[in-house]
């Protein structure tokens, strides 16, 4: 299977529950999903997990992900230092597609203490199903990346 359909995801403890409905959803839909854990609910850190998800996908190894921890607010901080990282957190479906449309994001941060599952695959839905539109959207993700301005 090519990158194009592979995605990755990871958690801290506080999202493994949610980490796991993710990942079954995206599979049926699929996806080939890259889960890199973790498996058991014992305290790990967070940045060691965003920054593994954002470097598979920086790699090329995997297209999207899919990072999670209690707000997912400081995974998804982790995973934008990894360079080529767009990353942002959605708690919202609105929010969710318009990264994708407008900010070319290849990375979601969900919090699983924040949205319950029903609305976590909603947000899940509209990043995946979302389309960059370029543009005048391609000049500011330049921007974002250095590469202008």
């Amino acid at each position: 299977m090519t990158a194009s359909k592979r995605i990755v995801l990871s958690s801290d403890h506080a999202a493994i529950e949610l980490r796991q409905a993710v990942a079954n959803h995206i599979a049926a839909k699929g996806w080939e999903v890259v889960d890199i854990g973790p498996k058991t609910p014992e305290s790990t850190h967070y940045p060691i997990h965003g920054k593994a998800a954002a470097q598979a996908v920086a790699s090329g190894d995997c297209q999207m992900g899919i990072i999670l921890c209690g707000t997912g607010q400081g995974i998804m901080m982790a995973a934008n230092k990894v360079p080529g990282i767009r990353c942002g957190v959605c708690s919202d479906a609105f929010s969710a597609r318009m990264i994708r449309e407008h900010n070319n994001a290849n990375m979601l941060s969900i919090g699983a203490r924040v949205v319950g599952e029903g609305q976590a695959l909603d947000i899940v839905d509209a990043f995946l199903g979302a389309e960059f539109e370029g543009g005048r959207h391609a000049t500011r993700v330049d921007m974002i990346e250095g590469q202008d301005g």
